[in-house]
């Protein structure tokens, strides 16, 4: 566990492409000043990163940059979810926040304990959830300066199995999902999707995640930022729950890479 100068890197793309690659949950990285508000022990932390990290999706999106006509740019977060989880609203209309899984988690992915009732969530909000907001709003607004839209892919990979955490796991979990925002995934997109990832299997629509990221300052008013998210089944690609990766994800990072491609133009 270290110290990062940044928890967070943007890697340049092609100038003339819209598309970013948004990697959210990638990392186990937890700084050492941020360790001792969480509670768990080292075993049993190191077990919670295997449930909560979407294991391999930078390598995912890595390589599908390498694979893409034109190479999308890449938003990378380069600090554990446990440390903050950019893609949750920090307030009240934070659905997960009903079981401690706000912007700053409190509890585990098995409800349990993470970090003790009261903790103050404002100094890991400013120091490291408003710096990112700020940075990936920065890149969208790059990206429309350059070519008139942006393309938010947000890369993600969940459990076979439900997590005792998920409000919505009684649903299908099919090979990859594919989370929809009404304003922000046109169906072009949405198309698209379903036909490059048709290589990996099923793919289904907002179960048992849904939504995507867009950036505050574009959410509900600039149509021209299009966003989807792309949940992968974890056992499509990796040994579960926290282990390597396997062959699968060669196939993943063609299917996205075909996406970037039929997105790009």
């Amino acid at each position: 566990m270290t110290d990062a100068p940044a928890s967070f890197a943007l890697l340049p793309g092609a100038a003339a492409s819209p598309v970013i690659l948004h990697v959210p949950h990638s990392s186990r990285e937890i700084p050492a000043d941020v360790r001792p508000g969480i509670v768990l022990s080292d075993a049993e932390l190191e077990r919670e990163l295997d449930h909560m990290t979407d294991s391999h999706t930078a390598e995912i999106a890595e390589r599908a940059c390498e694979l893409a006509g034109l190479t999308p740019w890449r938003f990378v977060n380069g600090a554990s979810r446990l440390v903050v989880d950019p893609e949750r609203f920090p307030d009240e209309r934070e659905e997960m926040t009903a079981v401690g899984m706000g912007a700053v988690y409190t509890r585990t992915s098995h409800r349990e304990v993470l970090r003790a009732d009261g903790t103050d969530p404002e100094p890991l909000i400013e120091r490291y959830f408003r710096p990112y907001a700020r940075a990936m709003a920065e890149a969208v607004a790059d990206r429309l300066a350059a070519t008139g839209r942006a393309v938010i892919v947000d890369v993600h990979s969940y459990p076979t199995e439900p997590l005792p955490y998920e409000l919505h796991g009684e649903g299908p979990r099919p090979p990859v999902c594919l989370g929809t925002d009404g304003f922000h995934t046109p169906p072009a997109l949405l198309a698209a999707a379903r036909e490059a990832f048709a290589p990996c299997g099923e793919t289904g629509l907002d179960s048992p995640f849904g939504g995507t990221y867009v950036p505050l300052d574009f959410y509900g008013t600039r149509a021209e930022v299009g966003a989807l998210m792309v949940e992968i089944r974890r056992d499509t690609y990796m040994s579960e729950p926290g282990g390597p990766a396997g062959p699968g994800l060669s196939r993943l990072a063609a299917s996205l890479a075909a996406l970037v491609d039929a997105v790009s133009g």
